[in-house]
């Protein structure tokens, strides 16, 4: 049996055309939905990867830095540094200052 496209009505093509153009805009946006989840995806493994190298990085300058002030703190100076004599006021040992 041989088929016939001419016995066909242009309705039916009509039909089978919106059928198919309906087809071709549903796949356009499945593809389109999964690249944007996709990239979604990517942005936020992008920015955990960010966050996650400048917060250790700040965790250890701060380390470091609590580390230095703790090791600079218990560092005794063989020298002792002669006293100097602070500036006398004249007779009294502070002066308040007031607005004449």
């Amino acid at each position: 049996m041989q088929f016939d496209l001419t016995t066909l009505d242009t309705s039916t093509y009509v039909f089978a055309g919106t059928l198919i153009l309906g087809l071709v805009l549903a796949a356009f946006i499945a593809v389109a939905a999964m690249a944007a989840l996709a990239l979604l995806g990517a942005g936020s493994l992008a920015w955990y990867t960010v966050k996650n190298v400048l917060g250790g990085l700040v965790h250890g300058i701060n380390f470091a830095w609590d580390q230095l002030v703790h090791q600079a703190g218990k560092v005794e100076l063989p020298v002792e540094f002669p006293s100097q004599t602070a500036p006398s006021t004249g007779t009294y040992p502070r002066v308040a200052l007031r607005d004449s």
